[in-house]
């Protein structure tokens, strides 16, 4: 896709939240969409853990993201993204999705997939910081169809 970059942006480091996202509404608002539906992922302080870590697999996630831009498309909307690679604390963001459309409820439909299967599919490795190290969050992994990565 020649302007993915348009529309999947990484990040070292937590996610400029208020940033990313005013830019999207401010870049799409006219564009005659109906629906600019966000959702954004916050670390959770829970057992333990100090934030997470990222590794990404940037040839894939881009197959990936480009077919669901794909899809959108097809529908006359378009999704946007955007996720963090190294360490988020608690309490920041590491992932941003959105989906704009003509019509609320693609958008809302859309939203909802793509972040489910954001979660499924993407190749993205979470680590748990624990005492300042990055431990492999192996129980919250799925394995990536295909991909011949055994967990």
């Amino acid at each position: 896709m020649e302007n993915r970059k348009e529309f999947l942006e990484l990040f070292n480091g937590s996610l400029p939240v208020e940033e990313i996202t005013n830019k999207w509404y401010k870049k799409y608002k006219n564009s005659n969409y109906g629906a600019i539906i966000t959702f954004v992922g916050v670390v959770r302080d829970e057992n333990q853990i100090e934030g997470l870590s990222f590794d990404i697999y940037e040839p894939i996630l881009n197959n990936w993201f480009d077919e669901w831009q794909k899809k959108a498309n097809k529908k006359d909307a378009i999704v946007l993204m955007a996720h963090s690679r190294g360490d988020v604390l608690n309490h920041e963001s590491s992932y941003i999705a959105a989906v704009c459309s003509p019509k609320r409820r693609v958008a809302l439909e859309l939203i909802d997939e793509f972040v489910e299967d954001f979660k499924a599919q993407a190749p993205i490795w979470k680590y748990d910081i624990i005492n300042n190290q990055r431990v492999y969050a192996k129980d919250r992994s799925t394995t990536i169809k295909g991909s011949g990565i055994l967990l």
